[in-house]
């Protein structure tokens, strides 16, 4: 009887010995047609956040507002990748790879045109949430064809170059992001994917090659993907409108009973259909559950982070958005240094300490940054950013071959669609719950300090427009304020801003040490390196 590994195998020699004609086919073509795709997804992943104090004052928006232009994106995605990566199985990834960059670009240029023509907050976050959807399109497709296409024994390196380019991506977002605000405004940072989609779309048509359908894609769980959307929803939801209805209200509740309920019924379905979209028997494996948890907790403390330091240093600093994408550049950049350092060392003695290890450090990194104060200085900041990076690159190396390698081999394509919807949930639940932490204490310290530095008295309304520029540290000075009112409003406004941000990097911090502890779980996989999964 063969072994799964030798059919993958031939395949592989299958597909590679295919004469191609003229460009299509290529390996290298085909790298550099994935690369273009995942490029977009990854650039726009950071790039918005730097955007976001500009978005913010130029729409009017709210906390919750500029939190759905971040999760409505990263929801999306999450809520379809399992789903997106079994209609490329069944239908061809090109189609769906092709499909997605379209889509990809021209909802980039709706959202821009949202701001642009409509000044539309509620118009954007509806694009946005498409994006995410065509976003979804790329990233398991993208992978799926460079597995149809490279030989086994160069399958990882084409992997490692096209991780590379997401890296550099990330990285290179705050800084675009940054001249994009400061010089042209920040619809251009959306704008910039129309160019970049349109030869990703040339160099897809002329170089890919459409992967066949694979038989056992071709029935759908759609209970289990509505049931998995809708707890996913109203969980998101409950936790960014909890500080506006009140965390003992009716409405709070039953969004969090409703969310309780749909992941009962997902359970309940998901144990009982014969095509489940995510078998339940993937959980049983004690070191993969603590690889999606770890990846979770990872997401969290990254898009956390670099949430609510966009508005510290914009807001309550004035930086621009330029200097501001330089500062958050050590922890990006130190993504990318740490990635290749991170594989080898997991490679030598194993994922489960490199990633405890770095857990740990990104826990203090967190707590460096809870503590930072209005008098800080900027430069305060490099440094944990740096740790911060360092310490989230052995995870976000280890997470895949814990994730995937602990999975059966006949369950692996689901479970790295598992893997990237963590990545996605972690992010949102990330943004979601620090603030609603910020939010809380905004509401519970403004109102007294506001009183003790003897502002004038602020009606219900007035009193809620102030709560909610103070949650992005926006100070509420009117025109024609005297200097020194204004300066009260301001010092007001900005310290009661540091102490939310101060008891977001907090709780960050201990969601870190937990994942340090997770990590002592994992243990590295039993997957070949040829059966790893492409969605």
């Amino acid at each position: 009887m063969s072994h799964p590994g030798d059919v993958a195998t031939g395949e592989h020699a299958a597909v590679t010995s295919i004469k191609r004609k003229g460009m299509r086919g290529s390996p290298g073509l085909t790298l550099l047609a994935a690369a273009l795709g995942v490029m977009m997804v990854a650039l726009d992943g950071t790039i918005v956040a730097v955007a976001n104090p500009a978005i913010q004052a130029n729409l009017g928006a709210s906390l919750a507002d500029i939190q759905w232009v971040t999760n409505g994106y990263l929801l999306a995605l999450a809520v379809t990748l399992i789903t997106i990566g079994k209609i490329g199985d069944r239908f061809g990834h090109k189609k769906v790879f092709l499909t997605g960059i379209v889509g990809f670009g021209l909802t980039s240029a709706a959202i821009g045109l949202s701001g642009d023509i409509a000044k539309s907050i509620s118009l954007m976050i509806a694009f946005r949430v498409l994006q995410g959807v065509f976003g979804a399109m790329l990233q398991p497709t993208a992978l799926a064809l460079l597995r149809s296409t490279f030989p086994v024994e160069k399958l990882n390196n084409a992997i490692g170059v096209w991780g590379a380019v997401i890296g550099a991506s990330t990285a290179a977002g705050p800084i675009i992001g940054g001249l994009l605000v400061q010089h042209i405004n920040w619809e251009a940072c959306f704008y910039v994917n129309v160019p970049v989609g349109i030869i990703a779309l040339v160099v897809g048509l002329l170089v890919l090659r459409e992967t066949p359908s694979s038989p056992s894609a071709r029935s759908f769980d759609i209970p289990g993907i509505a049931l998995l959307s809708a707890f996913l929803f109203l969980l998101v939801w409950a936790l960014i409108k909890a500080p506006d209805y009140g965390w003992g209200s009716g409405e709070t509740i039953g969004y969090f009973a409703g969310a309780v309920a749909a992941l009962a019924l997902f359970i309940l379905r998901e144990a009982k259909t014969k095509t489940p979209l995510l078998p339940l028997t993937l959980f049983r494996s004690v070191p993969l559950s603590a690889g999606v948890v770890l990846v979770l907790t990872l997401m969290f403390a990254l898009f956390g982070a670099m949430f609510f330091m966009t508005f510290f240093m914009e807001n309550v600093h004035g930086l621009g958005p330029v200097a501001t994408g330089v500062r958050l550049l050590p922890m990006t950049a130190m993504l990318i240094v740490g990635a290749p350092l991170a594989g080898v060392v997991i490679t030598k003695v194993g994922p489960r300490i490199p990633m405890f290890v770095g857990m740990v450090f990104a826990a203090v990194a967190l707590f460096g940054l809870s503590r930072l104060s209005i008098d800080s200085s900027l430069n305060d900041t490099i440094g944990w950013f740096a740790l911060l990076g360092l310490g989230l690159s052995p995870v976000m190396v280890g997470g895949t071959e814990v994730i995937v390698g602990n999975a059966p081999v006949e369950l692996a394509g689901v479970a790295s669609g598992l893997q990237s919807t963590a990545m996605q949930v972690g992010g949102t639940i990330g943004t979601a719950v620090l603030g609603a932490v910020m939010s809380a204490k905004v509401d519970s310290l403004l109102p007294a300090r506001w009183a003790a530095a003897h502002l004038p008295a602020l009606g219900p309304a007035q009193l809620a427009a102030v709560k909610s520029a103070t949650t992005v540290g926006v100070a509420s000075v009117q025109k024609g304020t005297p200097p020194r009112l204004a300066a009260s409003i301001a010092e007001v406004t900005h310290t009661t801003f540091i102490s939310g941000m101060t008891a977001s990097f907090l709780v960050a911090s201990v969601v870190a040490v937990g994942g340090a502890l997770i990590a002592l779980l994992t243990k590295k996989g039993s997957a070949p390196a040829d059966q790893l999964p492409v969605h």
